[in-house]
């Protein structure tokens, strides 16, 4: 403990903060708590705003309602009170940017068109409505035309290969002659040896799945197993047996 508290006294005191820094941080520190107070104080007016709002849309018959763009925190702010209300609320644009939430009713919730026009950033109204209703036909009508072009083009090909397959319709014949092309690998006489059809061997690899079970009883099986046991063990023993006898037969023989 000597050594130890040599070693503190010795130490250097940590720089004492003089009366300017001491009150350069009070000042930060309550400019920090301004601040955060007026965050909640502006949280809480725009909270009371969404829900009067929200409040009157859900009187009215309008089917839906646009908030300017906002950040993330006052979105979810929006989001949250759309859920606690019973509404739908879709967010659409670039962060940063022009992102807004959307609000609407469940009886009137966005269709496909709708979704995809907002996140295009093309808005909605009637003749943006119109405009992706008449691509949105024109999509259908294109992949119904190509679902029935390829359903065509795989008959056609059934077709094709039935036909090829029926021993009435014409043969087809090669252009070329493989032996001519291979001659002086194979030879000639060699090619005819080498193109002989190849058959399976029927006695090998063919057995009846039958024949693999085992047909045996469980008491069965356990007695087969305490068969073997007793015959391994009695072959052992017949071991022991016989090399013991040639040590008794040197130890009788060495004895005056």
């Amino acid at each position: 403990m000597d050594l130890l508290d040599t070693i503190l006294n010795a130490m250097d005191a940590p720089p004492a903060n003089n009366e300017q820094q001491k009150t350069l941080i009070k000042k930060q520190r309550e400019l920090m708590e301004r601040m955060q107070n007026k965050q909640k104080e502006e949280l809480l007016r725009f909270r009371k705003y969404v829900d009067e709002r929200m409040g009157r849309f859900a009187k009215d018959d309008r089917q839906y309602i646009e908030f300017q763009p906002l950040d993330k925190v006052h979105r979810s702010v929006i989001h949250e009170i759309a859920e606690n209300g019973g509404f739908i609320a879709m967010s659409f644009g670039r962060e940063d940017v022009d992102r807004h939430s959307v609000v609407y009713k469940k009886e009137h919730a966005p269709g496909e068109d709708e979704v995809t026009a907002r996140r295009n950033g093309d808005g909605w109204n009637p003749e943006i409505a119109k405009e992706y209703a008449e691509r949105r036909r024109e999509r259908l009508a294109q992949e119904q035309s190509d679902k029935e072009a390829s359903t065509s083009e795989a008959s056609a090909n059934c077709t094709s290969s039935s036909t090829a397959g029926d021993p009435d319709s014409s043969e087809v014949k090669p252009t070329t002659n493989y032996k001519a092309k291979y001659a002086h690998l194979i030879g000639e006489s060699a090619a005819l040896q080498a193109a002989r059809k190849t058959e399976t061997n029927q006695s090998y690899g063919f057995v009846p799945s039958k024949n693999k079970k085992d047909m045996r009883s469980i008491e069965q099986t356990l007695a087969d197993i305490q068969a073997k046991k007793r015959l391994r063990l009695a072959q052992q023993q017949e071991l022991e047996q016989e090399q013991q006898a040639p040590e008794a037969t040197s130890t009788s023989t060495g004895d005056p």
